[in-house]
């Protein structure tokens, strides 16, 4: 049986770490209310955007004056994974990790890939790997704004424009509920427009524009692709806070049941060494009176 010291040890290592989990787990839920009260906010807006983009571009046949949503043969791709820049998150940054490894290795086999990592975790997994690597955008979530992901968003757009990449995938997390995380791989450019909600918005809203649609689609493309991709970047960060909250309470728990057991075993040494020194001072006590 295990030496007193030893558990006793054992069980204040376990009563501190407890201490931390429940610490890291409120500061999760505060973080986390903010972060989902962002993203909540964002959706209908980039909904919106999304729907008026594609009233409006109803009117230009097949796209042909969109820029970003050129098809070409894709032989370059930009993958963009979105992790987070700590661990102690479950396997929020270990999913995102596998389903860009996956497409890089499967989908997109034989094509040219680079990465643009946005967050530590992913940089710090792909720059160890046999891939072209954009290191200028991973510390975004240092101060998360919507001005820093634009720059990425930019290059992102601007190469794409040059014919750099000919496709790029954005791969992150959508945020459900606190529990849930969704992987997403999502083609950001080219853009895809839905021919069918065209077709519904072009019926159901004819909007006045001024000076032209033209010249509004140029400006209202590209404000539409940051906010895509800023959108998807707080769906991360949603989605981290949310994944680390609930890693905790499970560590908690655990730390929980560890206790119980713990002091069991405790009790049980303490009990079995007491019952000795009882059977020690009994037989001392036998033989002084056999003398």
């Amino acid at each position: 049986m295990a030496n007193l010291k030893e558990v006793k040890e054992r069980i204040n290592s376990v009563v501190s770490t407890q201490q931390i989990t429940k610490a890291m787990k409120m500061v999760a839920a505060a973080k986390l209310r903010r972060a989902q009260d962002k993203i909540i906010q964002m959706r209908p807006y980039s909904q919106k955007l999304t729907a008026i983009l594609n009233n409006v571009s109803a009117g230009i046949e097949g796209g042909s004056d969109l820029v970003y949503a050129e098809k070409r043969a894709i032989n370059n791709v930009l993958i963009v994974p979105v992790t987070s820049d700590k661990g102690l998150c479950g396997a929020f940054n270990t999913n995102i990790i596998k389903a860009a490894s996956a497409a890089i290795n499967t989908e997109y086999a034989g094509k040219n890939i680079t990465v643009l990592p946005l967050g530590k975790k992913a940089y710090d997994i792909f720059k160890k790997r046999d891939v072209t690597l954009v290191d200028d955008f991973y510390q975004v979530f240092t101060d998360l704004s919507f001005d820093k992901v634009r720059e990425a968003a930019e290059y992102a757009m601007d190469e794409f424009e040059k014919g750099t990449y000919d496709k790029v995938v954005l791969v992150y997390n959508e945020f459900k509920n606190v529990a849930t995380q969704v992987v997403r791989n999502e083609q950001f450019l080219p853009m895809e427009i839905d021919e069918s909600e065209e077709e519904v918005s072009a019926t159901t809203m004819d909007y006045i524009m001024e000076p032209s649609r033209e010249y509004i689609i140029q400006e209202l493309v590209p404000t539409s692709l940051k906010i895509q991709f800023y959108k998807a970047v707080l769906e991360s960060n949603a989605s981290e806070h949310g994944a680390r909250m609930t890693a905790m309470d499970k560590a908690t728990e655990n730390a929980g049941e560890l206790l119980k057991d713990l002091r069991l075993m405790y009790n049980r040494s303490r009990q079995a060494a007491i019952t000795n020194e009882i059977l020690e001072i009994v037989a001392g006590a036998e033989a002084l009176g056999g003398n």
